[in-house]
């Protein structure tokens, strides 16, 4: 398949453990072969150092959106994608990396400076709460079985 006919992939990371990250390399040792021959990787550094944020046919999107620039860039990443998978319990359901949420009033009042410094939203967001999403797979991390099935369901789309 040539470059212009592969599903342009990219992979995106916010606030979360990255175990998500770790799962999908694990699949992809095992399938690489067959997908570099219809996947054209765009963005996923975990994988590359030079990234591009374009046009995508499938975006992923790994944690929950804790920032103004996550929620910004989500935003771009969505613009530019015709689908959008959310990865993993933080961009599925906003935890554990918004426990914060939960916190005491006292708790909140502690952490007002990290917050502040560090320019957090009031609020930790699950990714649907930010973009449209097409696809969830939930999980901490998440089911590599899981995860492959959407895969294949996505490329059976798109071809």
């Amino acid at each position: 398949m040539t470059d212009d006919k592969k599903i342009k992939i990219g992979w995106f990371s916010f606030s979360c453990c990255e175990d998500n990250t770790i799962v999908m390399t694990e699949v992809m040792n095992e399938h690489w072969q067959e997908w570099k021959k219809i996947f054209d990787f765009r963005h996923m550094r975990v994988l590359k150092s030079r990234n591009v944020l374009d046009e995508l046919d499938i975006a992923f999107i790994e944690g929950a959106v804790a920032s103004l620039e996550h929620e910004k860039t989500i935003k771009d990443i969505r613009a530019r994608s015709k689908k959008l998978v959310a990865v993993g319990s933080c961009a599925v359901i906003g935890l554990p990396a918004g426990e914060r949420n939960n916190f005491t009033e006292d708790q909140k009042k502690s952490i007002e400076f990290l917050i502040a410094r560090f320019g957090a939203l009031p609020k930790v967001l699950k990714v649907a709460d930010v973009v449209r999403v097409d696809v969830e797979i939930p999980g901490c991390p998440m089911d590599p079985n899981n995860f492959l099935k959407v895969v294949n369901n996505l490329v059976r789309e798109f071809k």
